[in-house]
C-alpha cells in the first residue's frame, strides 16, 4: 500500500485576509501533486481554512494515519505549523514530519535546531516537487544528497543541520495544481455571496529590491511566467470544472512583460473563462499600461490593489520602493478612471514615526482616494534587507505577532500600544470619510462598499473596533462631515 502524506494548513488567523474569503491552500495543492507523482498518496487537510482547531487537527491525524505530516507558511504562521507537527509526533513518534513556506527557507535552521524533535525535514523555496523527490529517497534507494532544497539533521554527523543545493527551475507550464484535492463549497469571495473563489499563479518572482519584502528574497529577484494560453486555459478548466467565478492572482507582479500581460488581456477578452480576477501590481506598470487600462476593465478585472507603502518619500526610498509619491497617487487615479476597485496600504511604525506623520498620512490616503486603504504595522521579517536597521528597536520575538497588525518595532516617539491606537485611528478616519462619499461612487463601486464595510465590521480584526462606525451611521455623521441620507439608510440596513 501507498505512503499515505497529510498536508495541513496550520490554524493560525489574524483577521485580515479571512475577512475577504476563504482562501484555497495553493502551495499545499502544488506540493501535493508533485508527491502524487512519486506514487504517494495524499490529501489536504485545511484546517485554517475551515477554523479548525489543533484538537481537531489532532483527530484528523489520528482517524488518516498518515506516514508524512507536512505544514508551513509564512513568519506569523511557522509556530503553529510546528505545533501541528509536534501534535504528529505526539500521535506517533515514526510520523515523517516536513516544514515548508517562506520562513522556513531562510530561517531553516533556526526550526531544525530548536524544534529538531517534531522536524524531521525543511524544504527550502518552491517545493513543487521537491517534497515528492523528498519521500521517493527516504521510503527508497535514492540519496538524499541528491535531493534539492532539502534540509534535516544529520545524524551520522554529530547532529549537524545539512543542507543540499538550489533546484533546477522549471517551466510554470509544468506546475499542475491538485486542484481535485481542493473541498471547494467552503472557498468564497465574501464580497460577492455564493461565489467560488481559487488562487491562481500566471507568474512567481519579483525583480525589485523593496528593503521590507519577502518575496524577492525568496524568488531570488528572479522572474518567470506561464505561457498567456496555459494561464487562461487554467482558468476556463476551474470555472467548467469546479464552478470557480472568482480568482485572485498570487503574483508579486503578473503585469512585468508588457507583451504578455496584454496577449493575457486580449485572450480573456476573446474567450471569457468566466472569472472575475483579483490582483496585485506596481504601481510603475499601472502608469505604464495607462493606454490600455480600458482592457484589464473588459477582460474582468475588478480589484487591483498596488503597493504604496508610505506617504512619505525618504520612507520610499528606505523601502527602496523606485516610485515617487506622485507616481502613487496618480496610478490610484487610473485604476479608480476604469470602475475598478482600488486598494493600497500604507506600512507605518518605523521608529522615527510619530502622531504628527501618521495625521499627513491620514491626510495623504484621503487625497490619493483609493476605494480600500488599510494601516499596517511594519513587519521585520528576520531575513529581510531592512531587519538590522530596525533590530534596535523591535520589542517581540513572538512570530505570531508578525502579521502586519500587531505592533513588533516600538517607534521612539510612542509605546507600541500607543502605535496601536494610532493604527486603529487612521483606519477610522479614512472610512469614515469614505462612509460620507459612497453616493459620489458608481453603482458597482457603491454596491461593492458597501458590502466591505460589513465584512470589516463581522469578520476583520479591525470588528472590534468598529462600534463608531456604527454609530456614525446612526447619526449620521462621519469625522464631523454630514452623511447623505440614502447613504445612511443603506448602511443602517445591513
Amino acid at each position: 500500500m501507498a505512503k499515505r502524506v497529510l498536508l495541513i494548513t496550520p490554524p493560525y488567523h489574524c483577521g485580515v485576509v479571512e475577512s475577504a474569503g476563504t482562501w484555497i491552500p495553493l502551495a499545499l495543492a502544488c506540493v501535493a501533486d508533485g508527491i502524487r507523482r512519486e506514487g504517494f498518496e495524499v490529501e489536504i487537510y485545511d484546517a485554517m481554512g475551515k477554523f479548525d482547531t489543533f484538537e481537531d487537527i489532532r483527530a484528523k491525524i489520528t482517524d488518516y494515519q498518515p506516514d508524512v505530516v507536512g505544514s508551513g507558511g509564512y513568519t506569523a504562521t511557522t509556530p503553529d505549523a510546528i505545533e501541528v507537527l509536534r501534535i504528529a509526533k505526539d500521535i506517533d513518534s515514526s510520523t515523517i514530519t516536513l516544514l515548508g513556506g517562506i520562513h522556513t527557507t531562510f530561517m531553516w535552521e533556526e526550526a531544525l535546531g530548536q524544534h529538531n524533535s517534531y522536524v524531521d525535514y525543511a524544504l527550502i523555496g518552491e517545493a513543487d516537487r521537491t517534497g515528492g523527490q523528498l519521500l521517493s529517497a527516504v521510503y527508497g534507494d535514492n540519496k538524499l544528497d541528491e535531493v534539492p532544497c532539502v534540509a534535516w539533521w544529520d545524524s551520522d554527523a554529530e547532529q549537524a543541520v545539512r543542507s543540499t543545493a538550489p533546484a533546477q527551475r522549471f517551466h510554470l507550464d509544468e506546475i499542475t495544481p491538485a486542484y481535485d484535492l481542493i473541498d471547494w463549497p467552503i472557498y468564497e469571495f465574501r464580497p460577492n455571496p455564493g461565489s467560488t473563489l481559487a488562487i491562481v499563479t500566471s507568474s512567481r518572482g519579483c525583480v525589485q529590491k523593496c528593503s521590507f519584502c519577502s518575496q524577492q528574497l525568496f524568488y531570488d529577484n528572479h522572474w518567470s511566467a506561464k505561457t498567456p494560453e496555459a494561464f487562461v486555459d487554467e482558468l476556463k478548466m476551474l470555472n467548467e470544472r469546479y464552478g470557480v467565478d472568482v480568482a485572485m492572482l498570487s503574483d508579486e507582479v503578473p503585469t512585468l512583460d508588457r507583451e504578455r500581460w496584454e496577449r493575457i488581456l486580449d485572450l480573456l477578452i476573446q474567450e471569457k473563462p468566466g472569472v472575475e480576477l483579483l490582483l496585485e501590481t506596481r504601481v510603475d506598470d499601472i502608469l505604464r499600461d495607462e493606454d490600455i487600462l480600458p482592457r484589464y476593465r473588459e477582460a474582468g478585472i475588478v480589484h487591483i490593489y498596488v503597493g504604496v507603502e508610505s506617504g512619505s518619500q525618504v520612507t520610499l526610498d528606505q523601502f527602496k520602493k523606485d516610485v515617487t509619491v506622485e507616481q502613487n497617487r496618480r496610478a490610484l487615479e487610473l485604476i479608480n478612471a476604469q470602475d475598478i476597485i482600488s486598494e493600497t496600504a500604507f506600512v507605518l511604525g518605523m521608529p522615527d514615526e510619530t502622531k504628527e506623520n501618521i495625521d499627513a498620512t491620514i491626510a495623504l490616503a484621503k487625497q490619493y482616494n483609493p476605494d480600500m486603504a488599510f494601516f499596517m504595522a511594519i513587519a521585520p521579517w528576520p531575513y529581510a534587507d531592512i531587519y538590522p536597521d530596525l533590530e534596535p528597536s523591535i520589542e517581540s520575538s513572538d512570530y505570531r505577532d508578525y502579521n502586519l497588525i500587531e505592533p513588533v518595532v516600538k517607534p521612539d516617539a510612542m509605546t507600541r500600544e500607543e502605535f496601536k491606537k494610532e493604527l486603529f485611528r487612521a483606519f477610522h478616519s479614512f472610512y469614515f470619510d469614505k462612509m460620507t462619499r459612497l453616493d459620489e461612487m458608481t453603482p458597482f463601486k457603491r454596491d461593492y462598499m458597501i458590502s466591505v464595510f460589513k465584512l470589516l465590521r463581522e469578520h476583520s480584526y479591525l470588528k472590534d473596533q468598529m462600534q463608531d462606525l456604527k454609530l456614525a451611521e446612526k447619526q449620521g455623521s462621519a469625522n464631523g462631515k454630514k452623511m447623505p441620507e440614502a447613504v445612511r439608510k443603506m448602511l443602517s440596513s445591513l
